[in-house]
């Protein structure tokens, strides 16, 4: 079995393909690793797939998988797990800025010291100022909210037993958040490495601002359906009763007014009349409607099979 799948999303990266596939198998090579290099063409416009063809040649190590176009970091990790065969599986970014040098620590801290997953820690960064301060709020909300204490979610450079890869799926814009969802399926051993950040050698970086907002909306998300996937009435039950709980007792208040007023004589406003009648109202029917769409969630949640949602146009040396 093979000891180590290096796991390379790819995005228009043509220029520092060949000299880390040939830094990442040094690497292998001096500690006697056996491994594969498994690059995943995400839509790639440049000539990246081509690059990936040529070195796959040279090299039987070096796997590649083709998507038809662009599905973003997530489906690529998730199409490499899929393919990956060595115990520990290693992620990189194809941008050079992560260095494979950290290859052999990390493959110990998961082999010799019992880790499920290692995360990488870029304590040093070759970044600008308007990317490092984002970084380190998301981090710090992001540990606040999962409970679990890395200082770097983003980084690229993380390391895994093949058992986790295989028993999670990655999707959306989840990759930030692989040790979370470990440590949902049962891995809750999760390390962390200080590790060396290298500076952008070849093109501009593919990531925008927008991946901070991204990132928190997909933390929502991926907390609401660890804890409600299987469950979904549990959420909507509650808020559907205390809506419908509210409304009731408000109509009953209004009532009650209405009636103890006439009985004394008093002049009593209609109930139509007044603003707490249709705040009732809207209480009852949201009630219902939550009700209704806690129900739908249940039937949903208990046929559904989640299929990938990439498409892969060609794959090279895989011979499993």
């Amino acid at each position: 079995m093979l000891q180590i799948s290096a796991v390379v999303p790819v995005f228009n990266e043509e220029e520092s393909l060949s000299e880390l596939t040939q830094w990442i198998s040094r690497v292998m090579n001096d500690h006697g690793f056996s491994y594969e290099i498994i690059l995943v063409n995400d839509g790639s416009t440049d000539d990246s797939w081509a690059e990936i063809s040529r070195l796959s040649e040279d090299n039987g190590n070096i796997k590649g998988i083709n998507f038809t176009r662009n599905y973003g970091k997530s489906a690529a990790l998730d199409a490499g797990f899929k393919k990956a065969q060595g115990k520990v599986v290693i992620t990189l970014d194809a941008d050079l800025q992560d260095s494979p040098d950290e290859i052999p620590e990390l493959y110990h801290m998961i082999h010799e010291q019992g880790y499920d997953v290692v995360s990488g820690w870029k304590k040093e960064r070759h970044d600008p100022i308007t990317k490092t301060i984002p970084s380190r709020f998301f981090n710090a909300v992001t540990r606040w909210i999962s409970g679990i204490k890395l200082h770097d979610f983003n980084c690229g450079l993380k390391a895994y037993k093949l058992k986790v890869v295989k028993n999670i799926q990655v999707y959306g814009e989840m990759h930030r958040y692989i040790p979370l969802l470990a440590k949902w399926n049962g891995f809750g051993k999760i390390g962390e490495k200080v590790v060396q950040h290298q500076a952008r050698k070849y093109g501009v970086s593919k990531f925008g601002i927008e991946r901070f907002l991204n990132g928190f909306l997909d933390l929502i998300s991926v907390s609401f359906v660890h804890r409600y996937k299987k469950k979904p009435m549990h959420f909507f039950g509650l808020l559907g009763t205390l809506s419908f709980v509210s409304g009731f007792l408000i109509t009953c208040w209004l009532i009650f007014q209405k009636i103890y007023g006439l009985k004394k004589g008093l002049e009593v406003r209609e109930i139509v009349d007044q603003p707490l009648f249709f705040l009732a109202l809207v209480a009852l029917i949201i009630g219902v409607q939550l009700f209704v769409t806690g129900f739908i969630a249940e039937l949903m949640t208990s046929n559904q099979s989640k299929e990938s949602e990439y498409k892969i146009d060609e794959e090279i040396n895989f011979d499993y």
